[in-house]
């Protein structure tokens, strides 16, 4: 039997999910079909429930309802719970699993396919919303020599650093004092860039060979994108790739194989 598999979401017919798991599949031989599936702003859980008790076998969720399908998990991974959100859910036998594979695909992204290396390296992380919080942990991980979260509203920034001091320290700020302080990468976590605005930073906050990277992508370059040009980026990445690698995270827990993801971003590139 075909396995079934979709994203939900509000809006979601801009998703590329379904073509990257289509290609996924392709490339790895397994029988499954997966597809895009407008959530109820109101009840997107009888949405979410009603695909798994129609045998359907996982699901993506991206936003705005990566915090409400957290909700109906009855076990999570750990990078899931730090997150306080979930954008992969494996249905079993009346069970929910829950997994935020977001931090995941931007470190891979940026270690993997670009060589960034992470260890020793400063690290501005704008904004402490939820985008934020899914990549915290592995950023974490990779041993920077400094993790600062800096967001217009310096209270939420302060308690994002607190809630993963357990992980590894993070100094949380507010955008306004990021003057006198140099980086070697600056991601851009916040929704400004969904507006093509970039966030209110310091002209000199990216040291000299720095990179920068915005999560969000587009078919041109990305307002940060353009920031990062402007200001001397040695790289000035969107978070396409970011988008593939997360999938192929989801792929790899669903069907228990991990795909080449290189030929993937290829094509949509």
């Amino acid at each position: 039997m075909t396995d079934r598999y979709a994203v939900i979401g509000n809006p979601i017919e801009h998703s590329k999910s379904p073509a990257i798991h289509a290609a996924f599949a392709a490339q790895t031989q397994q029988d499954i079909q997966y597809d895009r599936i407008l959530g109820d702003l109101e009840h997107v859980e009888d949405d979410i429930e009603e695909f798994a008790a129609d045998g359907g076998s996982g699901m993506n969720v991206t936003v705005p309802f990566k915090e409400r399908a957290y909700d109906l998990c009855d076990t999570m991974s750990e990078r899931a719970r730090d997150a306080g959100a979930v954008n992969t859910l494996v249905f079993r036998d009346s069970h929910v699993y829950g997994d935020n594979t977001d931090g995941a695909g931007l470190v891979r992204d940026l270690g993997c396919n670009h060589r960034f290396d992470f260890v020793g390296a400063r690290i501005l992380l704008l904004g402490a919303g939820g985008a934020a919080r899914g990549v915290l942990r592995p950023l974490l991980e990779q041993r920077p020599d400094r993790l600062v979260i800096a967001n217009r509203t310096a209270t939420k920034a302060h308690a994002l650093a607190a809630a993963t001091a357990t992980v590894g320290p993070a100094i949380g700020c507010g955008l306004d004092e990021l003057h006198n302080q140099a980086f070697d990468l600056i991601i851009n976590a916040t929704a400004a860039g969904l507006s093509s605005q970039v966030p209110s930073i310091p002209d000199d906050c990216l040291a000299d060979g720095g990179w920068t990277y915005d999560m969000v992508y587009a078919s041109t370059a990305t307002a940060f994108q353009a920031w990062g040009r402007a200001h001397g980026a040695a790289r000035a990445l969107d978070g396409l790739g970011m988008l593939v690698e997360q999938a192929a995270e989801s792929f790899q827990l669903w069907r228990g194989v991990q795909p080449d993801t290189a030929p993937v971003i290829a094509m949509l590139r």
